[in-house]
């Protein structure tokens, strides 16, 4: 029996000899020169323009993510472009493929959290009551909480008051972005440490307060890195540092097996 076809569709785009259209918008005199970058991300995600709230909004969210140093993942883009220098695209792509549960791709699991204990957002809802079981679901199986604390900026990562000010700005400081503070303050309180939300944490939440699918949030860190990491390599086309990296790394990694004569 022949296996029965599923519809093949997509309401993105289409293209003849002469024309693009997408999301119903003619490329060429609707788009190119009228949308920017980060509002086509939005359309993305949307399919249709957003609102100079939403846009400044989407924007900061992305930009937030662009850069932030020689992290792991501008690390395994300059080491990749050192292997493939005719690479380019490699390159960014393997920092890319870092963005996961620790390192920006934690807005998608915080967005996660968020939905899963509040499905539909409720500005009456009592915060505190129903940050209190998810903290507890996490602390019974030894998970972190994403979104919370940082490895070096503390108290307080710089971006979030940032962030949340441009929130209640725009309008999108509703009851995700309240929810994730009540968790912060409950994961404290339990732990006995600080932690406050960071930066994911709070695009994480913005996520959910404009209605994008958790399992999208992650693409925002995507999109935006991939700008960062091509400014890495360009950076290490012109002063290259990912072989003294290898060199220093092979170094003390190796001191404790070499002779005496080597370590002196």
């Amino acid at each position: 029996m022949p296996r029965k076809q599923k519809e093949i569709r997509t309401d993105i785009g289409w293209s003849d000899a002469s024309s693009i259209t997408l999301f119903g918008k003619d490329f060429t005199n609707e788009i190119l020169g009228h949308v920017n970058l980060g509002d086509m991300g939005f359309m993305e995600l949307t399919g249709r323009v957003p609102t100079p709230a939403e846009s400044r909004m989407f924007n900061a969210m992305t930009v937030t993510l662009v850069e932030h140093g020689i992290t792991p993942s501008a690390l395994a883009a300059r080491m990749t472009y050192l292997g493939a220098p005719e690479s380019l695209q490699a390159a960014v792509a393997a920092g890319l493929n870092g963005l996961g549960t620790v390192f920006v791709g934690s807005m998608e699991g915080a967005a996660k959290m968020l939905r899963e204990a509040m499905p539909e957002p409720d500005a009456q809802a009592d915060f505190a009551a129903l940050a209190a079981p998810v903290v507890e679901s996490f602390r019974q199986q030894k998970r972190i909480i994403p979104g919370l604390g940082h490895p070096f900026h503390k108290p307080i990562d710089p971006r979030t008051p940032r962030l949340l000010g441009l929130a209640k700005e725009n309008g999108f400081y509703g009851p995700y972005v309240q929810l994730m503070e009540a968790i912060a303050v409950e994961a404290g309180r339990a732990s006995g440490k600080v932690l406050p939300m960071n930066a994911t944490g709070a695009v994480g939440a913005l996520c959910a307060e404009m209605g994008f699918d958790w399992k999208i949030c992650r693409g925002l860190g995507v999109m935006a890195r991939a700008v960062g990491l091509v400014g890495h390599i360009l950076e290490e086309s012109r002063r290259p540092m990912a072989q003294e990296i290898w060199h220093r790394v092979e170094d003390v990694a190796t001191a404790h097996m070499r002779p005496p004569q080597e370590n002196e």
